[in-house]
């Protein structure tokens, strides 16, 4: 089994609370307790997971100099849901999906926080690219201050298919583009749907671009007339959620 480490006591915590990975094992540093530190401890002790109590020092060691706040876990690596089961498994469970799709986003913190506000947001899974993109990582785990525990995500051999296939399935798919005719508020986003964010510098690329049904730009009042991708998926989540809320 491959390991991973996991470093940060939200992290771990999340971890434990999902249940979705093995631990093989959780290092505390002595000095420190709190709330957290004994929801972790006894979290542990139901599951029958191992921890110890170490010195900072053996945890700077184990961390490879990651800041680890104290805590520390062995994991196993986290595994990727087929993409075509998760679809599957989303629209038997929601009436209406909300899918995520990264278009070659590189930057691991980037990763991270887009995957803390898509959990955050209610979306139902995430799909990204298995190449030239970041993958999940401790770095992004870290990140997302341990939504990637709850959060299902995919990887897919190629987007542009794989949303051309979406399409089949009935999911409609809408591209975030700062050139796009049509503001996102203008758009009736109450079905299911498919939220495609570009990566850092490029934005979409272009058959990527070509696949989405309707590109739609974020409105913007000030001298930058673009967000970052972190920001932009925040934005067109959250509208999303939004109006689906406001007829609920």
């Amino acid at each position: 089994m491959t390991e991973q480490i996991l470093v940060g006591p939200h992290v771990v915590l999340e971890a434990l609370r999902a249940q979705r990975r093995h631990i093989d094992r959780i290092y505390l540093a002595r000095e420190r307790y709190d709330p957290t530190i004994a929801e972790i401890i006894k979290r542990a002790r139901d599951l029958g997971i191992p921890f110890t109590q170490e010195k900072r020092e053996r945890l700077r060691e184990l961390s490879q100099g990651v800041t680890h706040q104290g805590v520390l876990a062995i994991v196993s690596e986290v595994s990727y849901d087929d993409p075509f089961e998760l679809v599957a498994r989303i629209k038997a469970t929601s009436p209406l999906p909300l899918l995520l799709l990264l278009d070659g986003i590189q930057d691991p913190q980037n990763l991270g926080t887009i995957i803390r506000t898509a959990e955050a947001a209610g979306a139902d899974g995430l799909f990204i690219p298995k190449h030239r993109a970041a993958g999940i990582t401790p770095a992004v785990a870290k990140a997302s201050a341990g939504a990637v525990e709850h959060l299902p995500v995919a990887r897919v051999p190629g987007l542009p298919s794989f949303l051309a296939w979406l399409k089949e399935q009935g999911v409609w798919i809408v591209g975030a583009d700062p050139g796009a005719a049509r503001s996102l508020h203008d758009i009736d986003m109450r079905t299911s749907m498919g939220a495609v964010i570009g990566g850092e510098h490029r934005g979409l690329t272009p058959l990527v671009r070509q696949r989405c049904d309707l590109l739609a730009r974020i409105p913007t009042r000030g001298r930058v007339d673009s967000l970052n991708a972190a920001a932009a998926a925040a934005v067109v989540l959250f509208e999303i959620r939004r109006q689906r809320d406001a007829v609920e």
